[in-house]
């Protein structure tokens, strides 16, 4: 199931392009379409794309607690540490796996991280 017609006008405002439904719905699971942000500041743009990720998440009948799988995009890996110390008050007590790398380029300017996931439904 496609949720771009469940989130309509909170889908608008958490992600700025229309080339994509944020989730995508399967039996047994929710793939969450990468949410980005352009604040300069790579803790409050972390804080930020996870804050959206849990509202895609809870639209799709999901949560934070039942993510199986993390990928980060950074523009740059020196931002690693300060994004891993807003990435923690995320996780749940047994954490989920993850990959962190390091893009040549992220969609919208100026954007300095993106994270997608998938999780249990």
């Amino acid at each position: 199931m496609h949720l771009r017609h469940k989130l309509g006008g909170a889908y608008l405002s958490l992600i700025a392009h229309h080339t994509s439904c944020p989730a995508v719905k399967v039996p047994g699971l929710v793939f969450v379409a990468g949410q980005t942000s352009a604040d300069p500041d790579i803790k409050k743009a972390t804080r930020t794309v996870l804050e959206n990720l849990k509202k895609v998440l809870e639209l799709a009948g999901s949560s934070m607690e039942q993510v199986v799988k993390y990928n980060v995009y950074l523009a740059d890996m020196k931002d690693f540490a300060a994004m891993n110390e807003v990435y923690i008050d995320f996780l749940p007590p047994n954490p989920p796996s993850r990959t962190c790398i390091a893009a040549a380029a992220l969609p919208g300017a100026g954007t300095i991280v993106e994270i997608e996931c998938i999780a249990q439904a």
